[in-house]
C-alpha cells in the first residue's frame, strides 16, 4: 500500500454532492459549503475558478480542477463583470441566493442530477464536493496548493464522458456508480497534477518511486503495526542503515522513525475519531506495545490524550461518522 491509496482511504465519495449546472452566460456559482476539497470541470464551455482571497485560476473546456480547503469561493464564466450568484451553496441540502433567500429546487431543476438556467446553455460545469475529517488525509491537504488545475492535455476524457453519460441517469444503484465515478476521477486528477509538468509533488509522493527509500516508505504504510528500527526498515530497502538514514532525511525531512512515529499517531488519531475500539486495541493495531505508550506518545505530539482527541472528535461529527467502516492501511 503506498502513500497515496492509505491517504485517501478516508477522502471518499458517500452521498456527496455532485452533479452538473447548464447555464447561459454570464453565469457564476458561488461555494459556502466548507467542503475540503471540490473537484470542478467544464464539460462544455469555459470559465474562472475565483478564490475569496486568492488569484482567479482560468478553467478551459475539459480541464479539472480541484480547490482544496474549506474558504469559499465563486466559478464564473466572466470576471471582468460582477454577476450575482445563480445559487450560493451553503450545504448539500442548503443554497441561497446572493441575498440570502432559500432557493427553491424546482426553480433550477432541470432533469436528474442537473440544475441551472436551460438544457440549451452554452455551459456545462461538473462540481463534486468532499467533507474530509482526519489525520492521515491532512497529510494529503496539506500538500495541495488552494487551486490546481490538470489542462485537458492530460486526459481523462474517458473518465469525463462516463460520468456525463452515467449522472443523468436514474437505475437502481445509481448513487453507488457516481460515488465510485467521483472518486475516480479525484485520484486521476491528483495523479496527473503530481505528475504532470506544473505539478508540486509533496517529498512522500516523491519518494515513492525512489529505488532507495521507496521500498521502506511502503513497508511503513502498509504495516505500521510491525515493530520497525532503521535496521529492520533498511533491510525491506536492501541497504546500509546509515545510507536508508541520509536519504530517508534528505528526501522527507525527516529521519525514518520520526515519519514512522508521526504516521502512526496519525492513524491513530483517525482510529479514534471514526472507530468505539479501545485505546489499547488501537495501540497495538499502529504499533505501540501498551495503550499508555500510545497515550504519552499521543499526549507529546497532540497535546491532549486519546480519550480527549475522542471525545471532541465525536462532539464535532455526525454519529454516522463515528462507526464508517473503511481501511486506514492498518489490517
Amino acid at each position: 500500500m503506498d502513500a497515496l491509496t492509505t491517504m485517501l482511504a478516508e477522502v471518499r465519495s458517500a452521498g456527496a454532492l455532485f452533479g452538473r449546472n447548464i447555464m447561459g452566460s454570464p453565469w457564476a456559482i458561488r461555494f459556502e459549503d466548507g467542503a475540503a476539497l471540490t473537484l470542478v470541470t467544464m464539460l462544455r464551455g469555459a470559465g474562472w475558478i475565483v478564490p475569496d482571497n486568492g488569484t482567479p485560476v482560468r478553467l478551459e473546456n475539459r480541464d479539472r480542477a480541484i480547490v482544496s480547503g474549506t474558504a469559499p469561493f465563486t466559478v464564473t464564466d466572466d470576471i471582468t463583470v460582477s454577476t450575482p450568484p445563480l445559487y450560493v451553496l451553503h450545504s448539500p441540502d442548503r443554497c441561497t441566493t446572493s441575498s440570502g433567500e432559500v432557493v427553491d429546487p424546482d426553480e433550477l431543476n432541470l432533469g436528474i442530477r442537473t440544475c441551472g438556467t436551460r438544457l440549451d446553455g452554452d455551459d456545462v460545469l461538473l462540481t463534486g464536493t468532499y467533507y474530509v475529517h482526519g489525520e492521515v488525509s491532512g497529510h494529503l491537504l496539506g500538500s495541495l496548493p488552494p487551486v490546481l488545475v490538470v489542462p485537458h492535455e492530460y486526459s481523462a476524457s474517458a473518465h469525463l464522458d462516463l460520468t456525463e453519460a452515467e449522472i443523468a441517469r436514474d437505475d437502481p444503484g445509481q448513487q453507488a456508480v457516481l460515488d465510485r465515478l467521483l472518486d475516480l476521477l479525484l485520484i486521476a486528477t491528483l495523479r496527473d497534477w503530481f505528475a504532470g509538468p506544473d505539478g508540486s509533488p509533496p517529498p512522500w509522493y516523491q519518494a515513492i518511486s525512489d529505488p532507495t527509500v521507496g521500498a521502506a516508505l511502503r513497508a511503513i504504510h502498509a504495516h505500521p503495526e510491525r515493530p520497525w528500527t532503521v535496521h529492520s526498515l533498511a533491510r525491506e530497502a536492501q541497504i546500509s542503515r546509515a545510507a536508508l538514514a541520509r536519504r530517508f532525511t534528505e528526501l522527507l525531512g525527516e529521519p525514518p522513525i520520526a515519519y514512522l512515529t508521526t504516521w502512526r499517531l496519525s492513524l491513530a488519531a483517525d482510529l479514534l475519531r471514526r472507530t468505539d475500539s479501545t485505546v489499547d486495541t488501537i495501540a497495538r493495531r499502529v504499533g505501540y506495545s501498551t495503550s499508555y505508550a500510545l497515550s504519552a506518545a499521543f499526549t507529546r505530539h497532540f497535546g491532549v490524550r486519546p480519550t480527549e482527541h475522542r471525545s471532541r472528535a465525536h462532539l464535532a461529527s455526525p454519529v454516522h461518522e463515528r462507526h464508517r467502516p473503511g481501511p486506514v492501511g492498518v489490517h
